[in-house]
């Protein structure tokens, strides 16, 4: 029980990459507080938890409330006698707005999908991030994850979503720079394609809508499993070293790597800096797939700078 003691805090952890982070971090020990908008599912979830061993508060909380924010906090500060070592900024309300848009351009699509995406998705993790830091630097430890993806680094979906990541990703980095004194890191987590409950339904199950395409469903099929980010998390919050880490924008496949991660039945998930996985998105080049090794990989400043807009 590595984590045993710990006080954690996950947004948005009644279903998908939440839950699945809340899940390991209680079976890892921690007391974890987790968050959404719907009663019952929260409380699916907490009784899941609780069968694991683990001990789950749950929290009706809605992350475009400023209030439901700052009560949450001030609660836990009461409840744990200031005590928080862990917040994973995970809410999130707009993935039903990315798959009704999909395959439309900006200017054909309501504007108030911005407020759907970016409200709880990145102006609530601000919020939450600030009133968390002020418990963190008071204690001189803790540490503040901002799930965010590839989006931020290249075109995906839509803008409001690219933007919206591009965005965590920066306030990670400039939130570490101001905490680094303080004891207290900061990091951005890019999980791979991951199988939550609306991928199973909408991009793995067997009325597929027409817009997704067969390399997407084979992306997914691949896909990382719902817990599996939060076994990366846990082996961060454990780092002896994880101060070393923090500003930095971090993918699940570096943490498994680091930490000898693989997933329940053995499987290694796919490594989206290997050389072998960017030849196999590129048609023309797929053939030489068979003969690169899996261990070879490109440095992720190759990947920026692929991308840069400079």
């Amino acid at each position: 029980m590595s984590l045993s003691g710990w006080v954690c805090l996950v947004t948005g952890a009644s279903r998908g990459i939440g839950k699945g982070i809340a899940l390991q971090l209680s079976q890892a020990g921690a007391t974890v507080y987790i968050t959404g908008r719907q009663e019952a599912t929260l409380k699916q979830t907490a009784t899941e938890m609780k069968e694991r061993g683990g001990t789950c508060i749950p929290v009706i909380c809605d992350s475009t409330r400023d209030q439901d924010i700052e009560d949450l906090v001030e609660q836990i500060k009461r409840d744990q006698k200031g005590r928080l070592d862990v917040l994973v900024n995970n809410a999130y309300a707009g993935v039903q707005s990315i798959f009704d848009s999909l395959g439309k351009k900006f200017w054909e699509i309501d504007p108030s999908i911005w407020d759907s995406i970016n409200n709880t998705g990145l102006r609530g993790h601000y919020f939450f991030s600030v009133y968390a830091s002020r418990l963190m630097v008071a204690q001189g430890r803790g540490l503040i994850i901002n799930i965010s993806s590839i989006g931020g680094l290249r075109y995906l979906f839509n803008v409001p979503y690219g933007v919206g990541k591009a965005a965590c990703d920066r306030m990670a980095a400039d939130m570490a720079m101001e905490l680094r004194s303080r004891g207290v890191a900061c990091v951005s987590l890019w999980p791979a394609a991951v199988q939550t409950e609306m991928i199973k339904k909408l991009v793995l199950g067997e009325n597929v809508p027409d817009f997704i395409d067969p390399a997407t469903k084979e992306l997914f099929g691949k896909g990382e499993s719902l817990e599996f980010a939060g076994k990366c998390i846990v082996g961060l919050a454990s780092d002896k070293n994880l101060m070393s880490l923090t500003g930095r924008t971090i993918m699940t496949c570096d943490l498994a790597r680091r930490y000898g991660i693989k997933e329940d039945d053995g499987r290694s998930i796919v490594d989206y800096s290997s050389v072998k996985f960017l030849l196999s998105q590129v048609p023309s080049l797929a053939w030489l797939v068979p003969y690169v090794p899996s261990f070879i990989r490109v440095p992720h400043f190759v990947l920026t700078l692929a991308n840069s807009r400079f």
